[in-house]
């Protein structure tokens, strides 16, 4: 169990580390999607000029990738702190 301070201290470190997965993510969907489509935009749910399937499918594709970033974010995150602390965090 983590003492106050502890996570108090944790907290802005767990922020910057949120900022920079979702930058992360974005720029890995951005690079995917090059690669998937060929196209350097991604659609957008509301353009009428893309499809369901292209919309559908970039989603999907973006949810992943950020699922995943984020799941690796935050395991590590729990590592480093059990490394540091001794303790690994609520």
């Amino acid at each position: 169990m983590m003492g106050k301070l502890q996570k108090v201290a944790l907290k802005p470190v767990n922020v910057a580390l949120g900022f920079a997965a979702g930058a992360a993510a974005g720029f890995l969907f951005k690079e995917a999607w090059k690669l998937v489509a060929g196209d350097d935009d991604a659609p957008d749910a509301g353009d009428p000029d893309r499809g369901w399937g292209e919309i559908l499918v970039a989603a999907a594709l973006q949810g992943v990738i950020f699922s995943v970033v984020k799941a690796a974010v935050h395991r590590g995150g729990a590592i480093t702190t059990q490394k540091l602390t001794g303790t690994w965090p609520d």
